[in-house]
């Protein structure tokens, strides 16, 4: 299916996200992703669900998860390659996988697809961590970031550091 236009927005537009991480020499690969539960249901933004994603993006080490912020309905989190040949696709399906096997709450389902974007600079490395950090506050849950418990990091994912 084609992508669709319209006459005050001649670019495509996009009703799903289109999957792939390209690698770049002399530039990290790194992802900023969106994932839903099924039908937006809230139930991520608990102390238990919080503790057991830690556990299992801590297992799942052939990408690197960075820095991340749970919603209750959404998870907004940054990733970066590790150098295993292993698709960025199959790797969020795997720890999806292993969260559900694991929490065992068949109420708790994930919604089959995600949004995700490689981040191109720093800036929008940057900018993108920003609204994700955010986000509790515009959806009226805290009055400010810091107050926010279902946020964190899995591992330090800086730009600079990671260019080759």
């Amino acid at each position: 299916m084609a992508p669709e236009h319209s006459d005050s927005n001649p670019l495509p537009t996009r009703k799903h996200p289109a999957h792939g991480v390209l690698h770049l020499t002399r530039q990290p690969t790194i992802i900023y992703d969106t994932i839903c539960t099924r039908n937006r249901k809230p139930w991520l933004a608990n102390d238990d669900v919080h503790s057991l994603l830690r556990e299992v993006w801590t297992d799942a080490t052939a990408w690197l998860m960075g820095r991340y912020v749970l919603m209750p309905d959404h998870i907004h989190y940054f990733a970066a390659a590790t150098g295993q040949e292993i698709e960025y696709e199959n790797w969020v399906k795997y720890w999806k996988s292993q969260f559900s096997k694991r929490h065992g709450n068949r109420d708790h389902r994930w919604q089959t697809d995600h949004w995700d974007v490689r981040m191109r600079s720093k800036e929008q490395y940057e900018e993108k961590w920003i609204y994700a950090l955010h986000n509790p506050v515009r959806h009226g849950l805290v009055k400010q970031h810091e107050d926010w418990p279902f946020c964190g990091e899995i591992n330090c994912i800086d730009w600079i550091g990671m260019e080759r």
